[in-house]
């Protein structure tokens, strides 16, 4: 089979290389799937560059979620089959940019009917992480402002439609006029460029000068201080990760005196520690696929031999909203 596979670190155009290679097999509690549909997420591009938190032994392939058809499953692998429609998360090193990839059953799931691959592909990381940070984690209500940093980007994408389907109203903030078109696709009631605008003022303006109820921050950094300054009254910032580069500290004494709460996701952590509440995630988002309330909106579609730059700009910040991977014939 084809699949990428990065032998040292940096980079992603420069270390990721398209090789042959044997079909893995399933190992117990594993799946090995045909790859119908990889999305890129950031994480593909910290592993590449080995400052991602899961640091796998080279070579691997990158590619952390899939959509794709089961072709073999591992010792006390129950409830799937042979054929099934799959998405989940990859066990690496055989990461979903290639033809064949492995998943942990307990991080496989049926693929919503609704998605066609390349959408589902794009489900499983953002919408979870949006879902689990905006529910479970802020509890955010109806009617309530939910602002929503690097809007047209993966987590954020996600974030976005969520908080819409919630019944919240929803400012987003995107980096330039394409991504702020795409912001607006996605159902947001207000965008902001913060390339020539300044948030805080506007979510002040917007707000009559009461803050956001919730932020949702996947960028960390200024973004994050600055964040503070037009949050709500027992308003929450979810601190969802550092895609700015930049690790903030946070001000306790603000918290203190404008009462608002620093709230910190790691979705990865309910894998270990809540399975079930993640499968019944899965089946909320299954359903309001089906109601046609959230549905990730693909902006490429990449053939195999593209994937390489497609996840370089991914880290150049060159895309937007979700590109993924979408598979033709395996060629073997």
């Amino acid at each position: 089979m084809l699949a990428w596979r990065v032998h040292e670190l940096g980079e992603p155009a420069t270390v990721m290389r398209l090789e042959t290679m044997a079909r893995p097999d399933a190992g117990p509690g594993r799946l090995v799937v045909r790859v119908a549909g990889a999305a890129a997420n950031f994480p593909d591009v910290l592993m590449c560059r080995g400052l991602y938190q899961v640091r796998p032994e080279l070579p691997f392939t990158p590619g952390v979620e899939v959509c794709g058809e089961v072709v073999a499953l591992g010792a006390g692998v129950t409830g799937f089959g042979v054929g099934d429609r799959v998405i989940g998360g990859v066990a690496l090193p055989h990461g979903g940019f290639a033809e064949y990839a492995v998943l942990d059953a307990n991080q496989t799931f049926p693929a919503p009917p609704a998605l066609d691959d390349a959408e589902a592909a794009a489900l499983y990381i953002g919408y979870q992480t949006g879902w689990f940070g905006l529910h479970r984690r802020a509890a955010l209500q109806p009617g309530e402002t939910l602002l929503v940093h690097a809007a047209a980007g993966g987590v954020g994408s996600a974030a976005v439609q969520l908080g819409k389907a919630a019944g919240a109203r929803v400012i987003g903030v995107v980096g330039g006029p394409e991504k702020a078109d795409y912001a607006r696709e996605l159902g947001a009631d207000i965008v902001i460029d913060r390339r020539t605008q300044d948030f805080v003022e506007i979510v002040k303006a917007a707000t009559d000068n009461r803050g956001a109820d919730v932020v949702y921050d996947p960028v960390g950094g200024d973004t994050y201080t600055r964040s503070t300054k037009c949050v709500a009254f027992e308003g929450r910032i979810l601190v969802v990760g550092f895609a700015g580069g930049d690790i903030q500290s946070a001000a306790l004494n603000h918290a203190l005196v404008k009462n608002y709460s620093i709230v910190g996701l790691h979705w990865g952590l309910y894998n270990a520690h809540d399975r079930a509440a993640v499968a019944e995630c899965h089946r909320e988002l299954t359903r309001l696929a089906y109601d046609g309330a959230i549905r990730p909106l693909v902006s490429e579609r990449l053939a195999l031999a593209d994937v390489a730059d497609g996840v370089q700009r991914l880290a150049d910040g060159k895309t937007v909203g979700r590109v993924v991977y979408v598979a033709g014939e395996p060629t073997s």
